[in-house]
């Protein structure tokens, strides 16, 4: 256990840059995470991090210092003061940082059951669609060139977890990706020919496309579409969150392929 008096520390100064650049986090293959609870869920799969830094006052807490016994010592960085806090959106009720290598996903998918995110920009939204896709069981999560990093720590505090039980795949360009992928296609439109998501078998494998918050997926990705699929709602409703529209989806699929079991 090392012990972390000024803010100036190498260590520390590293971890802001991580926190915040996400040039820095692809850089070095590493991702911050916010939170005892994401932490917990990271511990669960039999990895440890790189590094966990918790302030001095959070370090006596029951909870963390039960987490911090089932670490080796050599990773654990107790800040003194406020230098912590300075460099993180969260409170004090909630002062642990942990630092872990980003997987390597070099070998994209072209089959199985999966969700491709063309420019979905919102940290929040991917972190829930990520969390909702985790929970159905999904193969894979494929997203384009122009998605929000997958690996900030705003994502990753949002998905609760679901980055550890879920291949991720980032920086794809989506075109090129979906002319080789060999199974299903439904695209997520609002269009008058589109196919009500509950009218669709769903049991099959397929992937299933979502686009950018306000524009949609892009007319170039829609024209290999030979179908579109649309969530029905009450005419007054312009749209869904584009993490509402994802799991909503997915989950019927669940809910089919459930019924559809012997």
């Amino acid at each position: 256990m090392y012990l972390i008096q000024s803010a100036q520390n190498e260590s520390l100064k590293r971890l802001g840059k991580l926190l915040k650049q996400a040039k820095v986090r692809r850089q070095l293959g590493l991702a911050a995470m916010e939170g005892v609870h994401v932490l917990q869920a990271y511990l669960q799969t039999g990895a440890f991090p790189e590094q966990v830094f918790v302030s001095e006052k959070r370090s006596s807490d029951v909870e963390v210092a039960k987490l911090l016994r089932l670490l080796p010592a050599g990773v654990v960085y107790v800040v003194t003061g406020d230098a912590l806090s300075k460099i993180t959106a969260l409170t004090e009720a909630d002062d642990i940082i942990s630092v872990i290598k980003r997987p390597v996903n070099d070998v994209l998918p072209i089959s199985g059951n999966g969700m491709l995110l063309e420019d979905v920009q919102d940290p929040g939204n991917i972190g829930t669609i990520i969390r909702s896709a985790a929970a159905v069981g999904l193969d894979w999560l494929v997203l384009s060139q122009g998605c929000a990093d997958a690996w900030s720590p705003k994502v990753l505090r949002a998905a609760m977890g679901g980055h550890f039980t879920l291949p991720i795949y980032t920086d794809v360009d989506a075109i090129d990706w979906t002319q080789n992928f060999t199974g299903r296609l439904w695209m997520t439109a609002l269009k008058q020919e589109s196919d009500s998501v509950y009218d669709l078998d769903l049991c099959e494998d397929g992937v299933w496309v979502m686009g950018n918050e306000g524009a949609g997926i892009s007319t170039g990705l829609l024209q290999y579409c030979a179908k579109s699929v649309h969530i029905p709602m009450h005419a007054q409703t312009e749209s869904l969150n584009v993490a509402m529209a994802a799991t909503i989806c997915i989950f019927e699929q669940q809910r089919q392929r459930l019924r559809s079991k012997p």
